[in-house]
């Protein structure tokens, strides 16, 4: 749900917190989380129809991190299990911005927010990437889930 109680075309990805996730200080060492943020990206793409493997070889683009963020709200500790709930929250020709909530499953509190800033690469040439403009077929598909939340 967005913040006016609008239901939101979510992923979801379910996760046990295991021992090799943690720090020395028992809580969850602070890059799992973008490690977890990347699959639950990648796994959104191919949800919504566009998975990145396909993205490349058919159109030579890829999306591409530009920047990311993250907000801890509480620790992740061993054996707690979450849910991982990622949306589109913003798009435009060249990029868009994932919005990952990390969700204690037991009592549904949040402990994590993070963002991804995405750009649509071409990678034709691997050695000199550019930023390109979404495929329109892709961005019309982006742009339904953005409308489908309005």
């Amino acid at each position: 749900m967005d913040k006016k109680g609008i239901a939101m075309f979510e992923n979801v990805m379910e996760k046990r917190i295991m021992w090799g996730d943690l720090d020395a200080l028992g809580i969850v060492f602070y890059p799992r989380y973008y490690e977890w943020f990347d699959a639950c990206a990648h796994q959104f793409f191919e949800v919504i129809g566009i998975p990145q493997d396909r993205l490349w070889k058919d159109h030579n683009i890829i999306f591409g991190l530009a920047e990311t963020r993250c907000r801890y709200l509480s620790a992740g500790r061993y054996h707690e299990r979450v849910k991982i709930l990622t949306r589109l929250q913003n798009l435009n020709k060249k990029g868009l911005t994932l919005e990952h909530h990390i969700v204690r499953s037991e009592d549904g509190q949040c402990i994590v927010v993070g963002t991804e800033n995405r750009i649509c690469m071409d990678t034709k040439n691997p050695l000199e990437l550019k930023v390109a403009t979404i495929p329109e077929m892709v961005y019309q598909a982006l742009q339904k889930l953005l409308a489908d939340n309005s």
